[in-house]
């Protein structure tokens, strides 16, 4: 297959442009299919649940065992999606879960599961799943060039959907006909077209003369982006904004068709029809949008519909308008998410991709998690429409409090490696896992230009920090008149070699308007030293 990068991003953007590229709309059939069959395994695994045990514990923990893994494994996902190569080994995930599902076929069909078994091979597959998504997102941008990770985003979402309004009907017939078994069986099977597109697909690897981070020292360096990455915060801010209050709909939704005029099951199954509609809908649609407004404007305006959707559940009981409700939930839904997504995406270099998204993820899942438990508590201390009320003025107000962290800016990020720092001198005694290391700059600066060289410095600081850097600190010469020196440190001699790498084009812009403020013929003097 080509990769994509040899596709033209001149193509006028359209919400179906990603799917002109062959990798990506092969991946993105398989992917659809690949979810029907997920959706339709916690359809089975939640019937055949109820058939194995009377405990509405043990069919609770059936959606327990499913999200709980990304909670336990998020972080840890992001480190080896980014230190080893991403294709095997999201490869090697779908191998996984094909197995598990294929093992659980097999053992129904034998009638040898029981209610853990059930459980166990459940929460594998979760298993699987939550060591893949980052990965699978980090992916995203590599398939489609830049000027279509917006479309691709919300064809991904739209896809999610897709399966989400598909899977759970066909299951339904399937376990009618001819029981659980058989759609543990087609989930298995629904893995294998993605296994064939990522094996067919001919990766360009990331070169580096360094060795690969170790395990735990990713982990660190992960946690370390996501501290000091303003652009990151701009996305979890606004998302668990969002998240904490949207996830009452959610919750209650099934409480709310129970109480509305001739609720039941089919009224709760055509509002999540009306959702999913919605989301698939505002897909198509958000190419025009975002191409008219900001990132920033579109993120409040369809968190305040969203939350007037909230306000339409609290108070009406009729199947129309609430379906028609719903509907509009899953425009603001999609929106909102897929600029969160997109925000996230722009907002990391591809050596920390993955873990920065793990990241978001634990944000979304954790915000969602806690806002489903935070609105079931207030519905059962008042009643339903109480807490819908109240998640939605949440909403409202969330938009103003987080209104100051702009996701707009994050769009104007070149995160590229500019690969400008030369390479330091050494000398034969220095071992690369030696450290620390402390980095010292010395700057001459001009007359007149303290204030100005200092604020510019002051916002250089953070990419020292995000890159391996900490204990960073600026300090006068206490002898000589405007000479600054700059430090900081680096666990090691290798760690401070992959600062070289990770250096980006906009750090290097901002290391020019440093050296703009320095004496005419002056320039940075770097030394390195090391413990010995």
């Amino acid at each position: 297959m080509s990769n994509p990068a040899t596709a033209s991003s001149n193509t006028q953007a359209s919400a179906w442009s990603p799917l002109r590229i062959p990798v990506f709309r092969a991946l993105w059939i398989a992917t659809v299919v690949s979810n029907i069959g997920t959706w339709m395994h916690d359809v089975g695994a939640g019937w055949m649940m109820t058939t194995l045990t009377d405990s509405p514990v043990m069919v609770a923990m059936v959606q327990t065992a499913t999200t709980l893994p990304i909670f336990l494994l998020a972080m840890s996902a992001g480190a080896l999606s980014d230190i080893l190569d991403r294709r095997r080994y999201i490869l090697v995930m779908q191998v996984w879960m094909t197995a598990v599902a294929a093992l659980l076929a097999v053992l129904t069909f034998g009638g040898l599961s029981s209610a853990w078994v059930l459980l166990l091979l459940t929460f594998a597959l979760g298993v699987g799943q939550a060591m893949m998504l980052p990965a699978w997102a980090a992916i995203t941008p590599e398939l489609v060039p830049r000027s279509e990770l917006k479309q691709a985003i919300a064809l991904n979402s739209m896809g999610i959907n897709v399966a989400r309004a598909i899977g759970p009907a066909l299951a339904g017939g399937i376990i009618a006909v001819s029981g659980s078994g058989a759609v543990f069986a087609l989930n298995a099977l629904s893995f294998c077209g993605v296994m064939v597109v990522l094996y067919r697909w001919q990766r360009t690897p990331v070169v580096s003369e360094l060795p690969a981070e170790r395990f735990f020292g990713a982990l660190r360096a992960g946690m370390r982006y996501a501290r000091h990455s303003s652009a990151l915060h701009a996305a979890l801010i606004r998302g668990g904004g969002f998240f904490l209050f949207a996830s009452a709909a959610w919750a209650l939704l099934p409480l709310v068709a129970k109480g509305m005029v001739n609720g039941g099951p089919q009224a709760y199954g055509l509002l999540l029809a009306s959702l999913g509609g919605g989301a698939v809908g505002g897909a198509l649609l958000l190419p025009r949008i975002q191409s008219r407004y900001s990132s920033d404007v579109l993120v409040a305006a369809t968190t305040l519909l969203y939350a007037a959707t909230m306000l339409v559940l609290a108070i009406e009981h009729r199947l129309l308008p609430l379906c028609l409700a719903m509907a509009a939930a899953g425009v603001a839904w999609i929106s909102v998410l897929s600029s969160l997504r997109v925000a996230a995406q722009l907002s990391l270099p591809d050596w920390v991709r993955a873990r920065g998204l793990s990241v978001f993820m634990t944000v979304f899942m954790g915000s969602m998690a806690l806002g489903s438990l935070l609105w079931g508590k207030v519905a059962a201390l008042s009643d339903i429409s109480v807490a819908l009320l109240v998640a939605s003025a949440g909403s409202v107000v969330s938009v103003i409090v987080t209104w100051r962290w702009k996701l707009a800016d994050i769009e104007g990020l070149d995160l590229t490696p500019s690969m400008h720092w030369p390479a330091p001198l050494v000398h034969e005694g220095v071992e690369v896992d030696q450290g620390p290391v402390l980095i010292t700059i010395e700057y001459q600066v001009r007359q007149g230009c303290r204030a100005e060289f200092l604020k510019a410095l002051s916002r250089l600081a953070p990419s020292r920090l995000r890159d391996g850097g900490y204990g960073w600190g600026v300090y006068e010469d206490t002898e000589k008149a405007n000479c600054f020196i700059e430090s900081f440190h680096a666990d090691s001699w290798l760690e401070h070699l992959r600062q070289h790498e990770r250096v980006t084009a906009d750090d290097r812009q901002l290391q020019q308007k440093v050296e703009s403020q320095l004496q005419e013929g002056s320039q940075p003097l770097v030394r390195h030293f090391v413990a010995p």
